[in-house]
Order: C-alpha cells, then sequence, then structure tokens
C-alpha cells in the first residue's frame, strides 16, 4: 500500500516543492499550511508519517507536536525548521519526533528520513518510552556510570536522541566522559552496524587536515600515489565524532560546513562532490558561544552542529557518583592475580571528599596506579596519592590548583616534589621535564598549539617530547 503523508508547513513553495518530490517518490501527501490544519486531519483521518515545520501558526508552542503525543498515535513525525533552537529541539525530542531536520534539506536527505522513518516505527515513538527508574540506567548504558541528578537528566536525553539523525555537540570539562557518550549514541542508534569515527581536531596538522577529512585524488600533491577517501567517507553510514571541535581552523570550518549541510564534499584534487550519509556527533570544552561572539568559530556551523547540546557535569558536582565509579575502576581494572579485593571506610571518604579537577579520568588514574602499588587486599586511605589525600581537606581548591601556583603568572607551574638526592642528574632533569609537560598540557586543557606556544616550541616539537615521555595530549581534554 501507498504510504499517506501529511506535510504541515507555511511557506507555500516549499510545501507545494515537497510534495510534488513526495509523491513522484510514490508517497500519496495531504499538504496543510498551518498547524490548525495539521490537528484536524490527525484527529479525522490516518497517515503513516507526518512532516511537520515548527515556527508556522497554529504551533508556536509544538501544539502539532503536544496533540501528536496526546493522541497516541504510532505514527512517525519528522520535524523541519529553518530556525531551530535549543529548547525547540529536546521539547520535540522529549515529544517523540523521529527527526529533526534543518532547512535547507536536500531532498535526498529527506527522503532517507523518510524511508528509514517508515521501514522503522518501533523506534520513533520515543515518547512511548516510559520513565525509567534511577536503578535501571546501568543496564541500558553499562559504559555511562551514575545516578546523580545531573546524570540521570543526561541518560534521558541520550535515550531520546539517539534513535534520531539529530547532530548533537557535547560539553564538559576535560576528562567528563564526552567520547564515551558520543559512543553510546552511536550505539543505540540505527547507525550502530556502521563506523565509529573519532577524528581528533587537534591532533591533525592544519596542512594536512583537508586532506585526511575529505580525502585526496591521486596526484592531489607531492606523495599522494593513490587516492584516499578520507574519514568522513570512512564512516558513512555511520557517526563521525568531532573531539575538539573548537580547535577547528576557520578555513576548515566553511569547508566542514558544507558536509554537514549538504552532506557532501569535494576530495582535495578531484572535481566531482562525494556525497555522504553521516551523523555528525561533536565535544569540545570550550564555550562555543563565546568563541563565535570572538569571531573565532562560525555561527552557522554552531547551529548546525549543536542541534542538542549535551553538558556533562564535572565529577565534584556528582557527589553521588564518585564512589559507584571508585568501585567500578576497581572491578574492571584489577589484573588477575591481583590480592586489592576493595576499600576501606576511610578510602572512599577521602576519594568521595577529593575535588576531582581531572575529573573521570583522573579518578580512573588514580585507581589503576593505587591497585598496581597495593600489595594487601584493602586499599586504605594511606595508599592513595599525596595529592588526593591532601587535597580533600582544602574544600575550596578548584580543578587547575594543583598545577597552577600563581593566578597571576600561568607559567609558573608546581612540579610537584622531586627528590634530587634520589635520582642521577639525567633521571631528575627528565622527571621534571615529564612533570613540566602535565602542568603545560595541564593549564592549556591539552591544547597542543597554546601549550607549544608558551613553550617556546614548534606543534611538532612539543609532539616528539610528548611521545618521548608517553603522554597523550588527548587525556587533558
Amino acid at each position: 500500500m501507498t504510504a499517506r503523508i501529511l506535510i504541515a508547513d507555511d511557506e507555500p513553495l516549499y510545501l507545494r516543492t515537497t510534495g510534488d518530490l513526495l509523491r513522484k517518490a510514490g508517497y500519496e501527501c495531504v499538504c496543510v499550511a498551518d498547524a490548525h490544519q495539521a490537528i484536524e486531519m490527525l484527529r479525522d483521518q490516518q497517515f503513516d508519517l507526518v512532516l511537520s515545520d515548527l515556527k508556522m501558526p497554529g504551533n508556536l508552542k509544538l501544539e502539532l507536536l503536544h496533540e501528536h503525543a496526546k493522541l497516541r498515535q504510532r505514527i512517525p513525525i519528522i520535524v523541519i525548521t529553518g530556525v531551530p533552537t535549543l529548547p525547540s529541539a529536546i521539547e520535540s525530542i522529549r515529544l517523540g519526533i523521529t527527526d529533526y531536520l534543518l532547512k535547507p534539506v536536500k531532498f535526498e536527505i529527506l527522503l532517507a528520513s523518510v524511508q528509514r522513518a517508515l521501514a522503522n516505527p518501533s523506534i520513533v515513538r520515543a515518547a512511548d518510552v516510559p520513565m525509567r527508574k534511577a536503578n535501571e540506567w546501568a543496564s541500558v548504558f553499562p559504559d555511562m556510570i551514575g545516578n546523580s541528578p545531573p546524570m540521570l537528566e543526561v541518560f534521558e536525553i541520550v535515550e531520546r536522541v539517539a534513535s534520531t539523525d539529530t547532530n548533537i555537540l557535547i560539553t564538559g570539562e576535560s576528562g567528563t566522559g564526552k567520547e564515551v557518550v558520543a559512543k553510546t549514541i552511536h550505539e543505540h542508534s540505527h547507525r550502530s552496524g556502521g563506523v565509529f569515527q573519532v577524528i581528533d581536531c587537534t591532533a591533525v596538522p592544519e596542512a594536512l587536515f583537508e586532506s585526511i577529512l575529505f580525502g585526496h585524488k591521486k596526484g592531489a600533491f607531492t606523495g599522494a600515489a593513490s587516492d584516499q577517501p578520507g574519514l568522513l567517507k570512512q564512516c558513512d553510514d555511520g557517526t563521525a565524532f568531532l573531539d575538539e571541535l573548537g580547535e577547528l581552523p576557520l578555513l576548515m570550518q566553511a569547508k566542514l560546513l558544507r558536509a554537514v549541510q549538504e552532506k557532501e564534499f569535494t576530495p582535495l584534487g578531484g572535481h566531482r562532490p562525494v556525497t555522504v550519509n553521516t551523523r555528525f556527533v561533536c565535544a569540545t570544552n570550550r564555550d562555543l558561544k563565546m568563541e563565535v561572539s570572538a569571531g573565532r568559530f562560525r555561527q552557522d556551523l554552531f547551529y548546525r552542529l549543536g542541534v542538542i547540546h549535551i553538558d556533562l557535569p564535572p565529577l565534584r558536582k556528582r557527589d553521588e557518583d564518585v564512589v559507584m565509579l571508585a568501585e567500578h575502576f576497581l572491578k574492571t581494572l584489577r589484573p588477575t592475580g591481583s590480592p586489592v579485593k576493595g576499600f576501606s571506610a576511610d578510602a572512599l571518604e577521602v576519594i568521595r571528599r577529593y575535588r576531582w579537577p581531572g575529573n573521570i579520568r583522573e579518578l580512573r588514574n588514580v585507581i589503576e596506579g593505587t591497585i598496581a602499588l597495593t600489595q594487601r587486599d584493602v586499599i586504605e586511605a594511606a595508599d592513595l596519592p599525596a595529592i588526593v589525600r591532601q587535597q580533600e581537606n582544602d574544600p575550596a581548591r578548584e580543578p587547575g590548583d594543583q598545577v597552577q601556583a600563581n593566578d597571576d603568572d600561568p607559567t609558573s607551574l608546581n612540579l610537584g616534589t622531586i627528590h634530587p638526592g634520589k635520582l642521577s642528574r639525567d633521571e631528575a632533569l627528565r622527571a621534571a621535564e615529564h612533570q613540566y609537560l602535565i602542568g603545560l598540557l595541564d593549564v592549556h586543557d591539552g591544547n597542543v598549539s597554546e601549550a607549544a606556544r608558551q613553550a617556546g616550541l614548534s606543534r611538532q616539537g612539543l609532539h616528539k617530547l610528548l611521545k618521548t615521555h608517553n603522554i597523550q595530549a588527548s587525556d587533558f581534554r
């Protein structure tokens, strides 16, 4: 049977054109110019799919979406808007939409969304998912640990947006688990069978970024001996995770915008565009709104990639989760044969009170190191690093305090305690260099360019030093 589609939009040209194109694709379409007519149609007639604009008469408060949810009709609804806002996107998804597309949208992309919605009616009713109890999330998202109110809100948003194709921006301090959330979204989406491609915007040299992201043709530059597809093409029908999006150079932002908006790009040295069906999930520890105001980030790209914004809370605001995470890491990181079985009450209290400026990543590293050094079956407070035991008595200390000794001079770094009498000269110098690099990256949130500039080194020179000391800049973002 021919699928019947209700299209509601107050732009006459868009309404007519979309209806004509979908009819040519084999669908029966009913077109209305406002939400009032659409609601009446939904009450009186049967449809297989709804396409709805957001900003139109009768829908200024999402009345059409609310009525659709109230009628409990198990039919998919796709929102298409030229004026995206975060509140409307979140509310739309809460009400159970299938997809959230931004105008102008290519017909091929719209058609793919329509076909997917009609083929998968079981995944489109996010509003039909009952509110979960706090203790149920562990079985839903086993890699996302937490039971605090801020994390329960994150869980609910992740569950509702995962089944859509909406682009997502994840923000939060370094070490809060942005990549874990991104991967969870991918694994719970219809793209889970595709590639989850991590693209670290700080790890790729600017001169090579276009080639690595979009690919290149043979002979495009010296050394291009064959065609290379690029990272975006490799995750076609999958998810592209752009880590540290705020570090992307302006020139590359313009090129990325076309790939996000049009779902196509031209490889370096190529003449024909390549199309991709890729979902973008991005992460940054920068305030992109401030970056836009400062002219360092394109506003149009920000709106395209940040349709849904998930802000991860720092660990110091998740008191209920710290002990849960510590016990999780003890269980998962404990090597075979280790005598360690648990924590003493005093150790757990120290862990709970410490402010964890490095967030989950720091907690994981501390637990892993403590397990390796402990020879008994219970970790005591004395087994934990001195910085953890000392700082738990200083509730005023904030992230970065253990690294930045002088607030007026960010180059003044506290390198920790090194005992020259116990080390050779070379060992002492290496230890000091190691601590300096850690402090430098921590101050600059893992931004290699800024760290290299402060240290008076080239990016390549700093990367070489980091490799020598086995330090990953990504661990500080």
